[in-house]
């Protein structure tokens, strides 16, 4: 997520790893495939049901889903400055880049910007949007409430003016500014009586976190000699969280932040000798062999590897903090591993243990959840704020034939010994995606969200892309990454064995093979093409009370010409895999963190980055105010009538 990320992902970083690459899996799944629309025509609907691994009996008493029903946008070409909805919605922007979150912060001013007033107001480029109701998390209220976002990275071209992003000579006072805008915002939002939401710039939740944010971490890897650093020897007091992406909520009310991208804040990897076994670790995870892209290391030496070989162990975490309490010290959870986290989406399983899904977003990686071992205790919150702590961290093999299995990252398991490098259980979660290569797990085409949907209770997988997927030293093509060169992505539908989240055995099957209706490579879960709206490049997805997904994209502009969107798609019934555009957002952005509230009367969307790839001097967008820069925004989407969205 975020077209910062882009460039770095075209290097694919697990290709001499031990996974399976299924050479012939994909003529094999092929078959299956046939073998089952036979199977439905010789034999009826119970066999084919069954094969597909369909409860029959409540499929035929099922009552019909509620479909999204708005007339479609169409799709905007990537120069479009403008947003568009359906008719009979309007959007407003709630919250721009620089905005203050407190009643005595400074007004935005673009030409005097210090990291003492970007700390008082919104970050930059949102990403992730969570709305927490008030006065509790066990509210359903619709009106009021926190909204936690995710700020992911800067793009300091379009912050300062003649910033050279081609050869970056920053100053010291950007640097602070760029760190500060990282993190997260809280805040306390209200929708008034003419409907439309505000801010409440003087409550009591609102709050920053930021690159200099103390904050602390937990689990097997917290004693770890590697996250000790010379200004933290104790390896526990940790400074800000980065690139934060997607996210997720707890059922006790905490907020799951995912550290995506990280690396790319370091450099001089190639200063540390080759004899340190470091050196490799942080290859594996796309450190900078040189200087930075961002260049903060001339001002801050814990970005410089040669000096500080530990910082960058640090990043790369699940960083959970509870927004009812701005006091509350963050913790990074290491037992969910350490990789670029996408997300971190929470289920409880019917035995009542706390699942989280996540993807490492980066091309031939891989898929994991955490499966807790303590229970989730509805009654008592306090119980539950350390259920993160202990458990197993598992990996994801896909099956040619259908199935797959969750392999468990468990220090002594299989080739995860001394012997191979493994040391502790902190030693493995460390090298999270090390341990993966060694199990054999299927590298995937950009793992991106991972959502569970509440009514069929089937996980959904996005994955972005893979322009290397089956070219030169890329993965080649397999059955659950099926096209070379898949530039536009796809989805996966993964159902746990008996709906059991905390399960380690799947079936799965692709829901969505995004791209243009006139490809001949897209499938639509099988929905006539020529009805379906042009989608590319899935990035974050959700889903309403119906069941519906709703999906937002990052890089339509590259894999299909058009503009980044929202995009609704029912998941069962006879419009089963119906792509239908809602929303088209502006030139040079993305579209993040679809939330609604809990009546879906009201979306929130995150529009990041409009404008990338022009500059301060020459913008090429000036969303959403026409006039100065472009802003990295906050908005809401709702129906004139109230009615539920997409309803």
């Amino acid at each position: 997520m975020g077209g910062r990320d882009e460039q770095d992902k075209l290097i694919v970083r697990s290709v001499d790893g031990k996974g399976e690459h299924f050479e012939d899996i994909l003529e094999q799944h092929l078959s299956r495939r046939s073998f089952l629309k036979t199977a439905a025509v010789t034999s009826g609907l119970v066999v084919a049901a069954t094969a597909m691994g369909v409860d029959v009996a409540t499929a035929q008493t099922r009552p019909a889903p509620m479909l999204p029903k708005f007339r479609k946008v169409s799709p905007t070409a990537p120069e479009v400055d403008e947003i568009a909805v359906p008719d009979g919605y309007y959007a407003a922007t709630l919250i721009r880049w620089g905005e203050p979150i407190f009643a005595d912060a400074p007004e935005f001013d673009v030409w005097t910007q210090t990291k003492e007033k970007q700390e008082k107001q919104f970050g930059y480029n949102c990403d992730y949007i969570g709305y927490f109701p008030l006065p509790s998390y066990t509210s359903n209220n619709s009106t009021r409430g926190l909204l936690v976002v995710n700020h992911e990275y800067t793009n300091p071209e379009l912050m300062f003016p003649g910033y050279d992003v081609e050869n970056p000579n920053p100053t010291k006072t950007q640097v602070d500014v760029e760190l500060a805008a990282h993190g997260v915002t809280v805040i306390e939002v209200a929708r008034g009586r003419d409907g439309r939401w505000n801010v409440v710039r003087n409550s009591p939740y609102n709050r920053r976190l930021t690159g200099y944010t103390p904050m602390t971490i937990s689990g097997p890897a917290a004693d770890h000699e590697w996250l000790k650093t010379n200004a933290d020897p104790t390896g526990r007091n940790i400074l800000g969280t980065l690139n934060n992406c997607a996210g997720g909520r707890t059922p006790w009310g905490t907020v799951l932040t995912a550290e995506e991208n990280f690396h790319q804040y370091f450099a001089n990897l190639r200063r540390l000798p080759d004899g340190d076994y470091r050196k490799a670790i942080h290859a594996r995870y796309g450190m900078p062999s040189g200087a930075s892209e961002r260049r903060w290391e001339n001002f801050h030496d814990r970005f410089d590897i040669a000096k500080e070989p530990n910082e960058g162990f640090r990043f790369g975490w699940i960083v959970e903090f509870d927004p009812y309490n701005p006091n509350s010290v963050p913790v990074k959870r290491t037992w969910l591993g350490r990789f670029r986290h996408e997300a971190a989406t929470i289920v409880i399983a019917p035995t009542g243990q706390v699942v989280a899904y996540s993807g490492d977003d980066a091309r031939g990686e891989y898929v994991y959840k955490f499966v807790s071992n303590g229970r989730y205790n509805p009654r008592n919150r306090a119980a539950n704020f350390n259920l993160l702590d202990d458990g197993m961290l598992y990996v994801a093999r896909f099956n040619a034939d259908g199935t797959g299995e969750w392999l468990p990252l468990k220090h002594g398991f299989g080739p995860l010994n001394e012997g191979n490098g493994f040391m502790s259980q902190g030693d493995v979660l460390i090298k999270t995606r090390n341990a993966a290569d060694a199990l054999g797990a299927t590298k995937m085409d950009r793992p991106e969200d991972i959502e569970t949907n509440p009514v069929n209770k089937k996980v959904y997988i996005i994955l972005t892309n893979n322009s290397q997927r089956g070219v030169g030293n890329g993965p080649p093509v397999d059955a659950a990454n099926p096209r070379a060169n898949n530039r536009a992505g796809h989805i996966i539908e993964l159902t746990e064995e008996g709906n059991n989240h905390a399960a380690t055995r799947f079936t799965w099957n692709i829901f969505i093979l995004a791209g243009l209706p006139t490809d001949e490579s897209t499938y639509f879960a099988g929905y006539d093409k020529s009805k379906v709206s042009p989608i590319g490049a899935p990035d974050n997805i959700v889903f309403d009370l119906a069941g519906n997904a709703w999906v937002a994209t990052d890089g339509a502009a590259s894999a299909i010409k058009l503009n980044d969107g929202l995009f609704a798609i029912p998941v069962a019934g006879s419009e089963r895999g119906h792509v239908q555009q809602f929303f088209s957002s502006v030139a040079g952005s993305e579209v993040c963190g679809p939330e609604f509230t809990p009546d879906n009367r009201t979306l929130f969307l995150a529009i990041q980055h409009p404008g990338e790839g022009g500059t301060f001097d020459k913008p090429i967008s000036t969303w959403p105010d026409r006039q100065g820069l472009p802003r990295p925004s906050v908005i809401t989407i709702q129906a004139f009538d109230n009615r539920r969205i997409g309803q």
